[in-house]
């Protein structure tokens, strides 16, 4: 039986959110094509004709969910430093650390994104300039935005090593503290 067009594009996308999930909670290399099919009710055999491999549909996850990151981080309401300060206060939250599948994927999959092959690296190389670049622009300085950008990824890996919440809270709070301290001090120049 064939389907239409946009039962295939509907099924792509299942595969693409549940396939995100599961990598942004347990990695992506973890899961096999039959169970990354299996979580969505169907055959591994019918992954080919969505994806020609499966690094491929690693290459799709991160393009979305980073694209999805820099929508929340970065979008077109974010073009303030209060709004940004919000963001920020959010993305290092407990929540973050407790929930990784509903969150930003480059600290759940930052290790093995940078182990893959280029074409994934060159995909989320891409989005997190533009997220990047959307900072850079509200606080005035390249250098601020990546290194904040470098200190929330980080911070939330350390905290996600950690088996002490609050150790892991303290965490949080002392690279948020230095964040809003180095904005501060940006402001007072």
């Amino acid at each position: 039986m064939r389907y239409s067009a946009s039962h295939k594009l509907e099924t792509r996308e299942k595969l693409l959110q549940s396939s995100a999930l599961s990598a942004k909670k347990s990695g992506f290399s973890s899961v096999g094509v039959d169970g990354l099919m299996k979580a969505i009710g169907l055959s591994g055999a019918a992954f080919y004709s969505h994806f020609s491999s499966k690094n491929e549909l690693f290459t799709a996850i991160v393009e979305r969910e980073l694209k999805q990151s820099l929508e929340r981080l970065g979008g077109e309401e974010t073009q303030d430093r209060q709004r940004l300060q919000r963001c920020l206060k959010h993305y290092l939250s407990m929540a973050h650390v407790e929930q990784p599948e509903s969150g930003c994927a480059l600290p759940a999959l930052g290790a093995e994104i940078a182990r893959a092959d280029e074409s994934v690296r060159e995909q989320a190389e891409l989005w997190i300039c533009r997220l990047q670049q959307s900072w850079a622009h509200i606080l005035e300085s390249d250098s601020l935005a990546w290194a904040i950008l470098s200190q929330c990824v980080g911070a939330l890996v350390v905290a996600r090593m950690l088996a002490t919440p609050q150790i892991q809270r303290r965490v949080l709070q002392s690279s948020h503290q230095e964040i809003v301290r180095q904005l501060d001090g940006q402001c007072a120049e």
